[in-house]
């Protein structure tokens, strides 16, 4: 995710960043400034009268109002979508801060390894799940120990393998009596919320907006910006080129835009910053053990 200063605006007009669709779109561009030229010399050239051209710009003013309703409507609930994925990873840090300091505040200092165990798979589960969310975890790459480490790697959905061993570890100390059954539900209060955090990432991420609505936009798009020169040329003649290329490019990236963000657990640049996400769960559960 870009971190950027939204009060320097003006600043933001000039800079072009890589995640720009400007630069997502150079080959379109050029092909549609091809188009419109070509399209606005031959009528300006061979068509001796314009003026059956001249009615087509109120129809596109029609139909451009309906396509900015549904261009409203596409970014947002792309960033419904999004801003819901933040939400989720937001409870995740709380969870993980609360759980780490209940264990460390409940569990007798003497059953070290088994907070040892638990803060471990408390750190991995956050990176364990952003990758589960993209495509798929690398166990080589998750900083547990082997016996751990192997034991998740035998479950396909390896974040639900993570709360598992977090489950047997309570249990096993609730058994030893090590902890009362209102430690033991106080805990597993904030364990059995990771499921749902990941079940509602996991809908985010497997249910993206329907194919045919997607296609409709596409389509509607390009026959809208194919049609629309014939509708520009009678009133602005050579000028037609540029507008058709800003009208283009403004609502192709919207639906860019939007197709980025409707899917924010990756690594896009407007992606959810889920690695700094993970690395701060790290920082404050290593901090509340250590203290």
């Amino acid at each position: 995710m870009i971190k950027y200063n939204p009060k320097t605006w003006f600043r933001h007009i000039v800079k072009f960043h890589r995640s720009d669709t400007i630069s997502m779109l150079k080959a379109e561009l050029l092909l549609m400034a091809l188009y419109a030229g070509g399209v606005t010399w031959l009528e300006l050239t061979y068509a001796k009268d314009l003026s059956v051209f001249r009615n087509t710009l109120s129809v596109h003013s029609l139909i451009g109002f309906i396509m900015g309703l549904v261009l409203v409507f596409r970014t947002n609930s792309a960033y419904d979508r999004w801003w819901e994925g933040r939400k989720l990873w937001g409870s995740l840090v709380n969870q993980s801060r609360s759980m780490a300091i209940k264990i460390k505040t409940i569990i007798a200092p003497q059953h070290g390894q088994l907070i040892t165990e638990l803060k471990q798979l408390i750190i991995a589960y956050p990176y364990i799940s952003k990758e589960h969310l993209r495509q798929g975890v690398d166990m080589h790459k998750v900083e547990l120990p082997e016996h751990l480490k192997d034991e998740v790697s035998k479950y396909k959905n390896k974040p639900n393998a993570v709360t598992k061993l977090m489950y047997e570890r309570l249990v096993h100390l609730r058994q030893q009596n090590i902890i009362t059954d209102i430690e033991f539900y106080s805990i597993e209060n904030e364990v059995s919320v990771l499921p749902d955090i990941m079940g509602a990432c996991e809908r985010i991420r497997s249910t993206p907006i329907p194919f045919s609505y997607s296609l409709f936009i596409k389509k509607f798009i390009f026959i809208y910006v194919i049609t629309l020169p014939f509708g520009l040329i009678p009133s602005f003649g050579y000028w037609t080129v540029p507008i058709t290329l800003f009208i283009f490019y403004v609502m192709v990236s919207l639906e860019i835009l939007a197709e980025e963000i409707e899917d924010p657990f990756g690594d896009d640049d407007n992606d959810l910053p889920t690695d700094e996400l993970a690395g701060k769960i790290e920082d404050s559960v290593t901090e509340i053990f250590s203290k």
